[in-house]
């Protein structure tokens, strides 16, 4: 029986290290705002997991749990969970609210992408 941890890509993100880890990040950032009672949450983290082995080396994927960030969560109005912002240079360019499928959400990042 495997016991080792789950093996996670994407990066669980605070208040205290959002502008470092976001907002002055040199790559493209997809940020979840999620909460640990939310069912939808754990559906999308399966998914995101997926996005970002598919995107490692070219973009990030990070959580925010929004209960224990109410500054950040108020800060980008984030109403319904689970919610996805897409930074690009420090600056949200895409919102999506709910759960949606792996090939939803990257055709809705696709034209967002830096060519390279």
């Amino acid at each position: 029986m495997n016991t080792a941890p789950k093996s996670t890509l994407a990066l669980d993100v605070r208040e205290e290290n959002f502008p470092a880890e976001v907002l002055q990040s040199k790559q493209p950032v997809l940020v979840e705002f999620w909460t640990s009672w939310s069912r939808p949450c754990r559906i999308l983290d399966s998914i995101l997991q997926e996005i970002a082995a598919v995107w490692a080396g070219k973009a990030k994927v990070v959580r925010v749990n929004a209960d224990d960030s109410l500054n950040l969560s108020l800060w980008y109005d984030i109403q319904f969970i689970p919610t996805l912002l897409y930074f690009v240079q420090g600056k949200p360019c895409l919102r999506i609210v709910g759960t949606a499928s792996k090939e939803a959400i990257l055709a809705k990042l696709r034209p967002l992408q830096r060519p390279g």
